[in-house]
C-alpha cells in the first residue's frame, strides 16, 4: 500500500439529536472532497466511529435527483470501517467532514483525538470542514496542551449555528469551545466560502467551503 497515495476520511456515526431532529453526516462535505480526492488518483478509505452505514442528515440531501445518484460517495458510506480497527499509519492525510452528528461523537472518541494528535505531531495533513472541526476539541500535543492552542483555524460559527436554530440543541458551541482552548479562530460572514491553512492543519468554515478545503489538502499533498 503506497502511503503517499492514501487519504483517510472519518465520519460521524451519530444519527439523531432527539425525536424531532435526525442528524448525521452533512452529505456534500463528504461527497465533494471524496470525488476530488479519487479524481486525483488518491485511494480513499472511509471510516466512522462505529463502522458500517453512516447516517446522513436528511437536510443535506441534494434536491436534484441526479445528485442523489452520486455512486462513489454513496457506496463508500454504506460500508465504512470502524475507526478503532484502521491502521492509521498507512495514511498521509485525514479529512473530517462535518454534520451536526460530529458534535456528539467526535469529542468522545479517543481514536479521533489520538489520530489528530499524532498526525499533527508527525507533520501529516489534518483537515476538517464545518462541524468536522469537533475532531480537534480533545486532541492534545506532546506536552498535553490542546493542539489548537495558538493555531489559526476556522469552523462552523456560532452565528451560523444560531441561524440554523440548532444552537440550543448542541452540547457546546464549536467556535466558542475552540476559542476557549486557545485557537485563533478566523471567521467569515455566514455561508461564505472560507478556508484557513496553518501548517498541515486545514479547516473550512461551512458546507460552502467543502471544495476549497479539499483543494487545500491536495495542494499540501502534491
Amino acid at each position: 500500500m503506497d502511503a503517499s497515495k492514501n487519504i483517510l476520511m472519518v465520519s460521524t456515526s451519530y444519527g439523531r439529536i432527539d425525536e424531532a431532529h435526525p442528524t448525521g453526516l452533512w452529505f456534500e462535505e463528504f461527497a465533494i472532497p471524496y470525488e476530488k480526492f479519487t479524481a486525483e488518483g488518491y485511494v480513499v478509505t472511509v471510516a466512522s466511529i462505529k463502522g458500517g452505514k453512516v447516517p446522513v442528515d436528511p437536510r443535506s440531501e441534494p434536491a436534484d435527483q441526479q445528485s442523489l445518484e452520486v455512486r462513489g460517495p454513496r457506496e463508500a458510506l454504506k460500508h465504512t470501517q470502524r475507526l478503532l480497527e484502521v491502521d492509521v499509519s498507512e495514511y498521509d492525510a485525514v479529512f473530517f467532514p462535518g454534520g451536526h452528528g460530529t458534535m456528539f461523537d467526535f469529542p468522545h472518541s479517543h481514536e479521533v483525538a489520538a489520530l489528530v494528535s499524532h498526525f499533527l505531531g508527525d507533520g501529516k495533513v489534518v483537515a476538517a470542514v464545518c462541524h468536522g472541526s469537533a475532531a480537534l476539541v480533545e486532541a492534545k500535543d506532546r506536552h498535553g496542551a490542546p493542539v489548537v492552542r495558538g493555531r489559526k483555524l476556522t469552523a462552523f460559527t456560532d452565528a451560523e449555528e444560531r441561524e440554523v436554530q440548532l444552537d440550543t440543541l448542541m452540547p457546546f458551541l464549536l467556535e466558542t469551545r475552540l476559542r476557549e482552548l486557545g485557537a485563533l479562530v478566523q471567521t467569515a460572514p455566514n455561508w461564505r466560502e472560507h478556508v484557513v491553512v496553518d501548517g498541515t492543519l486545514v479547516t473550512g468554515q461551512n458546507p460552502q467551503s467543502s471544495a476549497a478545503t479539499a483543494d487545500a489538502v491536495l495542494r499540501l499533498l502534491a
